[in-house]
């Protein structure tokens, strides 16, 4: 089992959602984001606790499957929370979302634009007024744009 595999199945066994894992060019350092399911009737976002709790089982974890690393980091994923699945886009509909193209669209790889919907493996923006769609297998990197 991959090692992405196993954190998602533990974080998910636990009640939360894993968002991103990072790691260091050697994997010496992971660093796993967890959020909240949507929709799961408790308030919203990660505290001090549910870091811990994940910490603690994944340390667990690691040692039982003898998964070798210096250091583990759990954290909430933030107010630029990145999109990765259909489903976070799905989650999000009306939020604003910067990305980024693996393919340029009109020698534009880089857009700012409010999430109108996902469905077929298609994202739907409004982008400066304009309805655009994009595949995606075909958005790189996304993030929410923090409103203050």
């Amino acid at each position: 089992m991959q090692l992405a595999e196993l954190i998602e199945q533990a974080v998910t066994g636990l009640g939360y959602e894993l968002v991103d894992i990072e790691t260091s060019p050697r994997g010496r350092l992971l660093r796993v984001f967890i959020d909240r399911p949507a929709g799961d009737g408790k308030d919203a976002g990660i505290t001090v606790d549910d870091c811990a709790t994940v910490s603690n089982h994944l340390t667990r974890l690691f040692t039982v499957e003898n998964i070798d690393y210096d250091r583990l980091e759990i954290s909430s994923p933030g107010l630029d929370r990145p999109l990765k699945k259909a489903s976070d886009f799905a989650r999000f509909v009306g939020q604003e979302a910067q990305f980024k193209l693996r393919v340029p669209v009109g020698n534009q790889r880089n857009f700012t634009g409010t999430i109108l919907g996902e469905g077929d493996g298609r994202v739907r923006f409004d982008v400066g007024g304009a309805e655009m769609e994009f595949a995606l297998d075909n958005i790189e990197k996304a993030r929410l744009v923090p409103k203050f």
